[in-house]
């Protein structure tokens, strides 16, 4: 959160859906100050090599509280874990810099009818 600074002209809202081979992720976020994640994605195995799948819904459940977004991540199509798990992290990733984007039209204003996000 500190990292984003008062917020003042940022877009808010972020959005992708990012194909890698097999895989298709969409994400959607909200940098909304109201932590929340919605997760449906499902790897077909347990390990990406020696790296616990189970790992990537933690970074980013932590990714969501501590940043104080509300992030939705829904797998479309995957069998290779480690393509859905790139795609998951690329597609955030994405939507989050658009999320960041200062809107020219709005450089000096919260994004938030209540003035504070």
């Amino acid at each position: 959160t500190q990292a984003m600074g008062d917020k003042k002209g940022i877009r808010r809202y972020g959005e992708c859906a990012l194909p890698m081979d097999d895989a298709q992720i969409r994400c959607a976020l909200d940098l909304s100050g109201r932590p929340f994640l919605v997760w449906n994605v499902i790897f077909p195995t347990q390990k990406i090599g020696q790296f616990d799948t189970e790992l990537v819904r933690e970074f980013f459940q932590a990714l969501s509280t501590h940043g104080g977004i509300t992030l939705h991540l829904d797998q479309v199509h995957g069998v290779n874990s480690h393509h859905i798990a790139e795609a998951a992290f690329k597609a955030c990733a994405r939507a989050l810099r658009d999320a960041l984007d200062i809107d020219p039209r709005k450089a000096d204003a919260i994004p938030s009818t209540k003035g504070i996000l």
